[in-house]
């Protein structure tokens, strides 16, 4: 058994100040037995991609850099593991949307990079960030438990779930940046709140492991716009699919206890894994087959 705790929380323009509070409450997080804690996508800073603008790429910082490096001298000292997605400067014009995963002594195991990158309407995603590379899925077996990382967009497609799961993972983390355009929250709020849930609910169900996604909270202004409000509601759904722990609007941690014997048993009644026909699925890896 190990317990895992994911961070919804709201950010603002001082990076220094959105730090201080995360380690706050991680150590709240740990303080409840906590093992694994997960932080929002891009956590110490606002969402900056509402509008491409060249000077914000300087809230980018290296992996290993200051932030992590806070990160990991607080998972030493915690002994927990912490996941840690922060805009990572890669290189001179290569920019990621990442998050570093680190062990409970404090060690950096790896970076994640987000794989599938939108550009809609205040996301303009694709104007900051080099999408991962090819076979940039990754599993990390950290001191409690063998975890995936997939990051915000990357929830919407379950080929991400399926290779990540397919790794040995038996928890997949969605750290996430979604909400509502104003104009839409009366008509569409509801149900889109719903759709972002349930298609990681089924990521759960399909592939027999606990997915652990936390959102950001609160209105983001941008000039020119009316903003986005991020609507949080963060999750932890267990291999069935069923909601173990969930968040409402405001600043939350949510934990929950995870049993591997419930993915042992999930996969050995519904064996999904083992019946995938495998032989027939090389269409998917076309574009369109219209």
């Amino acid at each position: 058994m190990f317990t895992i705790g994911i961070v919804q929380d709201h950010a603002e323009a001082d990076i220094a100040g959105n730090v201080r509070r995360a380690e706050r409450l991680v150590r709240d997080a740990a303080r409840r037995g906590a093992q694994i804690i997960c932080l929002k996508e891009l956590f110490n800073s606002l969402y900056f991609c509402k509008s491409p603008q060249s000077d914000r790429f300087d809230l980018a910082e290296p992996i290993p850099g200051p932030t992590t490096g806070t990160m990991q001298a607080l998972a030493r000292e915690l002994a927990v593991v912490i996941v840690v997605p922060i805009f990572e400067r890669q290189a001179a014009g290569v920019y990621r949307n990442s998050a570093a995963v680190i062990d409970a002594d404090g060690s950096l195991l790896g970076v994640y990079r987000k794989m599938h990158i939108p550009d809609d309407p205040l996301y303009h995603e694709k104007y900051y960030f080099t999408p991962g590379d090819a076979g940039g899925f990754r599993v990390w077996k950290t001191r409690y438990a063998t975890i995936g990382v997939l990051i915000c967009w990357d929830q919407w497609f379950p080929e991400a779930a399926r290779i990540t799961a397919l790794m040995g993972a038996q928890v997949l983390f969605y750290p996430t940046a979604i909400g509502w355009h104003p104009s839409e929250m009366d008509e569409w709020g509801r149900a889109q709140v719903e759709a972002w849930r349930t298609v990681q609910r089924a990521h759960a169900i399909a592939n027999g492991v606990y997915v652990a996604a936390p959102n950001r909270v609160g209105h983001e202004d941008e000039p020119g716009t009316a903003g986005i409000t991020f609507f949080g509601h963060s999750f932890i759904a267990d291999p069935f699919g069923r909601y173990v722990a969930e968040a409402g609007e405001g600043e939350q941690i949510v934990t929950a206890q995870c049993d591997p014997a419930l993915i042992e048993s999930m996969r050995r009644n519904w064996p999904f894994f083992r019946d995938r026909r495998i032989d027939a699925y090389g269409p998917i890896l076309k574009r369109s087959l219209v």
